[in-house]
């Protein structure tokens, strides 16, 4: 039986896996050894990803909330469209363009990020799109961009990390986020390299580093600053590199002097001869890389920390060169593409700029419309939650799931419930999808052919596999239907449904752009295992794997230093709160769970929520493993049984954030954002604990 190639629908490592239909309409997960990035590797998620596909835990009709039960109950395809078109039609006349809003995903295909970003713009008229890959790894980009030149989570190739003399990898734990990838790791030590890890928990990627960190949630930026105070104290910097690639370095020490390394162990809690020890095994071999992840980027001085770090990379020539550089672990399965392509409230295709006139008179030519009738850019993702029912009185919503993702999430769900109009396009019936007026069921990753972007810019290709059930369309021909309702004809000859058609269209709006796919087709993709961009047309087929070997993408071709100082976390431990709290994820879920808590084996792996502490504080509160505790935040309370490890600091407790009711760690995080990347502060917040009698009714989440 014939056998597609594609990628698994989870994390940002889109890993490569073939599909055997089985004969009952389902497929099985077979090896793709041949793909460079996973090598035949998977874990729990793909190998049972397409448990998803199947009837029994999927979406396959619309349905439409009735006036008379207030149920949501099963409609046609026509009655649906009509009533989402109607709903955003009303509001847009009532209220003007900028009372509907657009809500995206980091799971979308480039092909429907695209789409999406479009529609929003030239068939609702309305400046007010997000997604919520602005809660990944928009802080990285930020400070990608201003230190860089442009933003890609990955300047090069996976391959090059074993072949680097050490790795610090910051608040990252691919053990449970992307186990495929840790095989780098364990050959980066195989290789002779060192690892260091920067996690305030021993997680199973810390405790197979030769060098843990163990910092205060929050205090990152403070611990980067130490590091290159000890940098310039050693004469461990390179001094050709800074004066023959770089500016800024003067303010840039100046501000790192005044940290000092026995005022940084008071802050961040790492003792100061672990901090000489990091500086030693980072500077001893020629060549190094600093990776992030969510742990400092989600905070409110995000762009800030981790700024410090690629500083830190630059005052020591690690950066553009071979096996050196910065680099950021992109979390969603699309996360890098997601963000490239429009829907950022910000951001046109090709990762244009939306206030650049050239930019919008470019894209614009593309769609055919005046650049004076495209909107300016729109709120974050949450601020626009939070104008939701006020300013922004009808939402649609593809592929997020915020009643649980988002911070503060008892309020944002209180803001979706306040919507006049909430349209939800979706695989699952999310816990977001079940408070919709409409929900549209579409189609998934192995029903559908379309391009994602991974975490090193590799654009792949997912093919079609299988036929959907009946009853359930693309996203595309969503968009398609809506635009014909919306505008006629002419709109709708806007959205087409073909996949292929819209990456065409795709090539040529991004055409000269920093993220240029403009050479990029299908059949490169399959040919070479992915193309990298930037791909201008006539450039080479494989595009760019390694960015910033000859120049950085700055006017000058020089890197930039951004002078940085800490500063405290939004919210800090006091007398109420004594505690910090700190959120991830852990191996057999993924993101809001609203897929992976659909299957059975992912379920038994990890069936709930738990809220992780020290022994010590264990015993000072009386705590017992398995028994219910409270979490409190200013936000909220969520009760969890305890799990005790002294792999966490005891001034720290960890919660994972894939579950809703009240085990949801969303309702405690605090959404103080960055103010350069708008990313709200979800890795750190004031908690205490409080006991919960066994028996009694626990208080929900408020």
């Amino acid at each position: 039986m014939h056998t597609t190639a594609t990628h698994c629908p989870y994390c940002a490592l889109q890993c490569g896996m073939n599909l055997r239909p089985t004969g009952d309409g389902s497929v099985a997960v077979e090896e793709r050894t041949a793909f460079p990035v996973n090598r035949g590797a998977l874990c729990g998620k793909g190998r049972t990803a397409p448990a998803v596909l199947s009837s029994r835990v999927r979406l396959t009709e619309p349905l439409v909330r009735s006036h008379a039960t207030g149920r949501l109950e099963p409609a046609t395809w026509e009655e649906a469209l009509d009533t989402v078109a109607e709903g955003l039609a009303r509001t847009r006349g009532a209220h003007g363009p900028d009372a509907v809003g657009v809500f995206g995903g980091g799971g979308l295909t480039n092909e429907k990020a695209y789409s999406l970003g479009k529609f929003a713009r030239i068939a609702l008229g309305t400046s007010q799109i997000d997604y919520n890959g602005r809660f990944c790894m928009s802080s990285a980009a930020a400070a990608h961009q201003r230190a860089f030149g442009l933003d890609r989570g990955l300047p090069f190739p996976l391959e090059d990390i074993p072949k680097t003399g050490c790795v610090i990898l910051v608040g990252s734990n691919p053990a449970e986020t992307m186990p495929p990838a840790l095989r780098y790791f364990t050959e980066l030590r195989e290789n002779g390299g060192t690892l260091i890890v920067v996690d305030p928990r021993r997680t199973r990627t810390a405790a197979q580093a030769d060098l843990h960190l163990a910092p205060r949630p929050g205090t990152d930026l403070a611990l980067a600053l130490g590091l290159l105070h000890l940098v310039v104290a050693e004469g461990r910097t390179d001094d050709a590199f800074i004066a023959e690639r770089t500016t800024g370095w003067a303010e840039t020490r100046a501000a790192a002097m005044a940290h000092w390394p026995e005022h940084v162990e008071r802050v961040t809690g790492v003792p100061l001869p672990r901090l000489r020890e990091a500086v030693d095994l980072f500077c001893t071999p020629a060549t190094g890389m600093v990776l992030t992840a969510r742990g400092p980027e989600q905070q409110s001085k995000g762009t800030d920390t981790v700024s410090a770090w690629i500083n830190l990379c630059l005052a020591t020539g690690r950066a553009g060169r071979p096996y050196s550089g910065y680099g950021c672990l992109t979390g969603q399965g699309n996360g890098q593409g997601g963000r490239e392509h429009g829907q950022k409230a910000d951001q046109l295709p090709g990762y244009r700029k939306l206030t650049d006139p050239a930019a919008r008179a470019h894209v614009a030519s593309v769609w055919g419309v005046d650049p004076d009738s495209l909107p300016g850019p729109g709120r974050s993702a949450y601020e626009l939650l939070d104008a939701l029912g006020t300013d922004v009185r009808a939402l649609l919503l593809m592929g997020s799931n915020p009643v649980v993702s988002a911070p503060r999430a008892a309020h944002v769900e209180s803001r979706i419930r306040a919507l006049d109009f909430l349209a939800v396009a979706d695989v699952v019936l999310s816990e977001t999808a079940q408070l919709a007026d409409v929900v549209l069921p579409v189609t998934q990753w192995a029903e559908e052919t379309g391009t994602t972007t991974n975490l090193e810019g590799r654009v792949l290709l997912r093919r079609r596999a299988l036929t959907p059930p009946p009853g359930v369309r693309s996203d595309l021909d969503v968009m398609n239907g809506l635009a014909s309702r919306l505008g006629g004809p002419v709109l709708e000859k806007s959205f087409p449904t073909s996949p292929e058609e819209v990456f065409e269209e795709l090539r040529r709006a991004t055409a000269g752009a920093p993220a240029d796919y403009s050479g990029i087709s299908y059949r490169a993709i399959e040919e070479q295992d992915g193309v990298f961009w930037p791909c201008p047309d006539g450039g080479p087929a494989a595009g760019t794997p390694r960015l910033f070997l000859d120049r950085f993408a700055t006017d000058d071709g020089r890197a930039r230093f951004t002078p940085v100082s800490h500063r405290d976390a939004a919210e800090l431990p006091d007398a109420e709160y004594p505690l910090l709290l700190t959120t991830g994820r852990v191996v057999a879920q993924y993101q809001s769970g609203a897929q992976t808590r659909r299957v059975g084996e992912l379920n038994a792996a990890a069936p709930g929520p738990f809220v992780e502490l020290h022994p010590r504080l264990a015993a000072r509160l009386g705590a017992a493993e398995g028994r219910p505790l409270a979490v409190v935040s200013r936000r909220g309370r969520v009760v969890a049984p305890a799990r005790i490890t002294d792999t966490i600091r005891p001034d720290t407790v960890f919660m994972p954030f894939h579950w809703p009711g009240e085990g949801r760690a969303n309702t405690l995080t605090n959404p103080a954002l960055d103010p350069v990347s708008r990313m709200p502060e979800f890795k750190t917040c004031a908690v205490r604990l409080e006991p919960v009698a066994e028996g009694s009714d626990a208080a929900p989440a408020r």
